[in-house]
């Protein structure tokens, strides 16, 4: 609710400060007065334009300023519009200056915000009727929540929009994949050859270096027996000469004195066991020579051999293990793709469930709104003609739009948002014979304000703006009418706050607070004041209201008739 609004220098209002209680409450005062610039700078604090025409003469800045408390479900369903803005809390302090250069400013609990974001928070807090630039039930977008709230669909469409959700991330996911198809395809195709390609070659890990070395070999064959006889020579063959022949003359010169000396023994034990190693020596060089053949084919298949690997080496890595892991990770990314592939009609099976549920479920839900729209159009109706204005036609219209990308629903294809299949607008014909048009394009001030109070009657238990603000509604209203709107208004105002800015003292006499706008004159300037009336002067006021300025005795008679009649009324519908 709207506990303070406080008001400076907005035209004739120098500063007036209103503090509000629940229920009904009423602005009167005499035309000109001053009572719509009240709501014209409720307005602003929520968003709606204003220029600097409104800074009072002398004054550089106009200023107004809101106190809200939010109810718990309130607060809970603005929390995370308010988070946005790093504001939190049920208590908002709402301020808006107008300088007169044409700077406008806005402030939530001391947080400068843009006036656009003003304007989204204010539709969620109040409802301005008479104003069509801040009336949230003007926006068509609206009228499919209030749709469903009214018919308690709420869960409904919510089931529905994690379906289409599913939906929606499923058909992203397919995309992104028939996208990339293509370059799957490629990459599956070069892997596959490239796997082929070094299976072909059947390489064991260090078969290079074998290899090389297996070449240089034969390529030295000549050398390598010369060498290798040269050496056989020195150790074994050399008649009398050979190494082997003087160790062993060696080892008989020690063998004579090695019982005298144990040092001795131990070198003769060391000459004993380099004899063997020669002769060991010797043999391999016996068996290497006999191996040690020309073998030019040999040395071609070696040759080939190595072309082969250094050529993979040249496309997959410099060392057969390199070529070996692109081999294993080719192979690993090949079951991938292959996987991905797998993935693909998994991802269309699910999509067609997806689909097939979530069409299932906005077939229901349409058909459910197109039930409630029924059942709203009659309660609406019904409150129409309690208000003398039954020529008036209400529709709600429910429609869809094909789309053959969309969702499937009784075999025909929808265009779908998160909250289904439908478009819901509020439709209306002012006078029998017209065609039905917008809300927004009913044309009188007075009218918009009846007829959103009809809605907003029919609606009382499920719209959730807080504050309404009815200005202009008893424009060619009177007499039994008046108390008709008075009883509505009363009704409303059992669970949220409602204002009202009325000529009629038949619609005065029911609120719960009554304030009075008075405009005096002094030193040739205009001034707008605000007072609460209580008791007598309320009374006196009523009078007025009845009969003009100075009220007799006949028209407090009257006055206190209406507060009566209002009490009764109050205590017969427990209000």
């Amino acid at each position: 609710m709207l506990l303070e609004l406080s008001v400076q220098n907005w035209a004739v209002v120098a500063d007036a400060r209103l503090v509000l209680d629940e229920g009904f409450i009423v602005v009167t005062g005499e035309t000109g007065a001053g009572k719509s610039l009240l709501v014209d700078a409720l307005g602003a604090l929520l968003g709606t334009r204003a220029d600097q025409d409104v800074v009072r003469t002398g004054a550089d800045v106009a200023r107004v300023e809101g106190i809200f408390h939010l109810s718990a479900p309130t607060a809970q369903r603005l929390a995370p519009l308010l988070a946005q803005v790093g504001v939190e809390g049920e208590e908002l302090v709402v301020v808006r200056e107008v300088h007169k250069g044409g700077r406008s400013i806005a402030r939530i609990n001391g947080q400068a915000v843009p006036i656009s974001f003003l304007r989204q928070l204010g539709g969620e807090l109040v409802d301005i009727h008479g104003q069509a630039e801040h009336l949230s039930l003007l926006d068509k977008h609206r009228h499919l929540y209030a749709l469903d709230a009214f018919g308690k669909l709420e869960e409904r469409r919510a089931e529905l929009n994690g379906i289409l959700v599913t939906v929606r991330r499923l058909r992203h996911e397919l995309a992104s994949w028939a996208k990339e198809k293509r370059q799957r395809e490629q990459e599956k195709e070069l892997l596959e050859f490239q796997v082929r390609e070094i299976e072909a070659a059947c390489l064991r890990p260090g078969e290079d270096e074998e290899l090389k070395e297996e070449r240089e070999r034969l390529a030295h064959v000549q050398a390598l027996k010369e060498a290798c006889q040269t050496a056989y020579h020195a150790l074994y063959a050399a008649e009398g000469y050979s190494a082997f022949d003087m160790i062993g003359r060696a080892q008989g010169s020690l063998r004579k004195v090695a019982h005298l000396d144990h040092q001795a023994k131990g070198i003769l034990e060391m000459l004993e066991a380099l004899a063997f190693e020669l002769e060991e020596a010797a043999g391999s060089l016996r068996s290497f020579l006999s191996g040690l053949q020309e073998d030019p084919r040999r040395l071609e298949q070696v040759e080939e051999r190595l072309e082969v690997i250094n050529r993979l080496k040249r496309k997959y890595g410099p060392k057969v293990e390199d070529i070996l892991r692109y081999l294993h990770d080719g192979k690993t990314r090949l079951q991938e793709l292959e996987m991905e592939v797998e993935r693909e009609e998994e991802l269309k099976r699910a999509l067609a469930e997806a689909e097939a549920a979530a069409g299932q479920l906005a077939l229901l839900l349409s058909q459910a709104r197109q039930e409630v729209s029924r059942r709203l159009e009659m309660a609406v109706t019904q409150q129409l003609s309690d208000l003398g204005m039954g020529g008036m036609t209400f529709k709600v219209e429910v429609s869809q739009q094909e789309d053959p990308e969309g969702l499937v629903c009784a075999g025909r294809r929808f265009a779908f948002t998160d909250d289904g299949v439908d478009q819901v607008e509020f439709l209306v014909s002012t006078n029998p014979g017209e065609p039905l048009r917008p809300l927004a394009r009913i044309a009188s001030g007075g009218e918009l304000s009846r007829f959103m109070l009809a809605l907003e009657s029919a609606m009382a238990a499920v719209h959730p703006v807080p504050v309404l603000v009815f200005d202009e509604i008893d424009v060619g209203v009177g007499g039994r009418s008046a108390e008709v709107v008075a009883h509505k208004l009363c009704t409303l105002a059992r669970n949220r706050q409602v204002i009202c800015i009325t000529h009629l003292p038949q619609i005065a006499a029911y609120a719960d607070v009554h304030f009075r706008v008075r405009k005096d004159v002094v030193l040739g300037r205009a001034f707008a004041q605000v007072e609460r009336l209580e008791g007598e002067e309320r009374l006196r006021e009523l009078a007025a209201m009845l009969g003009g300025p100075r009220p007799t005795e006949r028209m407090l008679a009257g006055a206190r008739e209406l507060l009566a009649r209002a009490r009764a009324w109050r205590k017969r519908v427990a209000i």
